[in-house]
Parts: C-alpha cells; sequence; structure tokens
C-alpha cells in the first residue's frame, strides 16, 4: 500500500512540476470561449452507469498567438454544470514554440490532475504507514 501511494504520489508531483515548467515558458494571451463541446464518455460502462454518466462541457477557446495567427484549442477539463459559458472572455497560456499547446488560466486546467494524483498518494501512503507502524507496535 505504501508503494502503490509512493508512485501515485511521484505521479502528482511530475504533473505539478510540468505546470509549473508550463507556467515559467508561457505566453499569455487573451481568448474567447466561442463553443461548449459537450462530450459524454460511455466507453463500455455498465447500462447503469450510462444512465447517470451526464456529459460535460469542454471549452473550445480562440485566442491569436504573438505572430498574429488565429488558434482555437478545446480545453482539457470539462465540466456539468459548464465552468464558462460562451462568449466569456479567459487569459490563455501557451508556449511561443508550440502555439497550439494552449490552456486556460484557471486552477482546473493547470493543477486538478497534480492535485488528485498527489492527494491519493499522500492519503493511501499515509494509511499504509500507519497499519505498518500499528502492526509493528502490536508484534513488538
Amino acid at each position: 500500500m505504501i508503494a502503490f501511494g509512493t508512485v501515485f504520489l511521484v505521479v502528482g508531483l511530475i504533473l505539478a512540476g510540468i505546470s509549473v515548467s508550463f507556467l515559467a515558458d508561457a505566453e499569455r494571451a487573451r481568448g474567447t470561449v466561442v463553443e461548449l463541446e459537450w462530450r459524454s464518455d460511455d466507453n463500455g460502462a455498465s447500462r447503469k452507469a450510462r444512465e447517470s454518466n451526464r456529459p460535460v462541457a469542454y471549452p473550445v477557446v480562440e485566442f491569436t498567438s504573438a505572430d498574429g495567427t488565429s488558434r482555437t484549442f478545446r480545453g482539457s477539463t470539462g465540466s456539468n454544470p459548464p465552468s464558462y459559458e460562451e462568449g466569456e472572455q479567459v487569459e490563455v497560456l501557451y508556449r511561443a514554440d508550440s502555439p497550439e499547446d494552449a490552456r486556460i488560466n484557471g486552477f482546473a486546467s493547470l493543477w486538478l490532475l497534480p492535485l488528485i494524483f498527489g492527494g491519493l498518494g499522500l492519503v493511501i501512503a499515509g494509511i499504509g504507514t500507519a497499519v505498518a507502524v500499528l502492526g509493528r507496535r502490536r508484534t513488538g
């Protein structure tokens, strides 16, 4: 359990490092949510799971990069209810050498995955450590 939790914690730290690296090199631009792309991921789920599976809205954002090119991307994080509305102005972060790698400057798109993996890793490793310590005390 400790090893499993440690793996999750390491993945969370790697994802956080990727976000920090992205932020350090990112250019900023004003963008507009031009559409909400509704998606439902059924992928072989049971009938009951499909019935409770509500579609999720991903923002489609248009922005102009520093070279004057108009670009469009779909946000990596969807939600229901939607986090953004069509026509809403957002700050876009993108890499100058790779403008197609763009993200909305928001908590979910930058920190949600690192937080989930890191948090789960801490909890699982903590439980494993507590079980190990209690087991040693009982046998010792």
